[in-house]
């Protein structure tokens, strides 16, 4: 993920960023509020969020973990949350079964979908990478598997959460189905953080404007983009 590893406030970064983003033939929106965030994770990994109010309470959840949970250890040491991930594709369960992670890294084989169940996962077309996707209908190889699934308001009521702190998605598309499913249950989430997946389909770029639009609607202020265009970084307004 091409960004800076600094924090950033101010109106310079952000004109800056934005002025540079401009130029990704993906990106779709804007960051214009001035909210200073920090970076979290490695190059490939990491996002940009706001920080201020996370501490050893905060309940972030982080869906599709694929190889790479930078962003997820950073959080827990240099804040102390504890981080739900979730990712049901057989790669990512196996890699995470290898490594040695916290106890508040606390890992759940279930993928996020607008409904509960099963889904099946299409393999990506290399072997060499780790995302399955539940939205490729057939265009990755020809071997697929059949994952657990559930609604992120299934999922909170699992864990016994009445809130989430930040929500973290990286899921190959299926977020523009989970986002709908989160806004129509009214779920108390403080953070979004999104890696939209407009560039794989036609007029992708409108369905990740309409949805932004949305967010925005419910009180979510797009506080950061990725100069690639496509990770977005949503806080709520508490007194929306």
């Amino acid at each position: 993920m091409p960004d800076h590893p600094e924090s950033s406030s101010g109106a310079f970064p952000l004109v800056r960023r934005a002025f540079r983003a401009v130029s990704s033939p993906f990106v779709a929106e804007r960051a214009v509020t001035r909210t200073e965030t920090e970076r979290h994770g490695t190059f490939y990994g990491g996002w940009r969020l706001p920080v201020r109010g996370l501490n050893e309470s905060s309940i972030v959840y982080s869906a599709g973990v694929g190889k790479d949970v930078s962003f997820d250890l950073s959080l827990i040491g240099k804040h102390g949350c504890t981080v739900h991930a979730f990712d049901p594709t057989p790669r990512s369960v196996a890699w995470v079964g290898s490594q040695k992670l916290p106890s508040r890294f606390v890992f759940h084989a279930i993928g996020l979908a607008d409904r509960d169940g099963q889904a099946r996962f299409d393999s990506p077309i290399a072997s060499s990478f780790v995302s399955f996707s539940m939205t490729t209908k057939g265009e990755g190889s020809s071997a697929s598997v059949e994952c657990p699934v559930m609604r992120v308001g299934s999922i909170m009521r699992m864990l016994g959460h009445d809130r989430i702190d930040v929500l973290k998605m990286d899921i190959e598309g299926a977020e523009y189905d989970v986002l709908a499913d989160i806004l129509s249950a009214n779920l108390h989430i403080g953070q979004i953080l999104v890696e939209f997946h407009h560039r794989f389909t036609s007029g992708g770029l409108k369905r990740t404007r309409d949805v932004t639009a949305v967010l925005r609607g419910r009180g979510y202020r797009l506080v950061w983009v990725s100069l690639k265009g496509i990770e977005y970084s949503f806080q709520r307004d508490p007194s929306g």
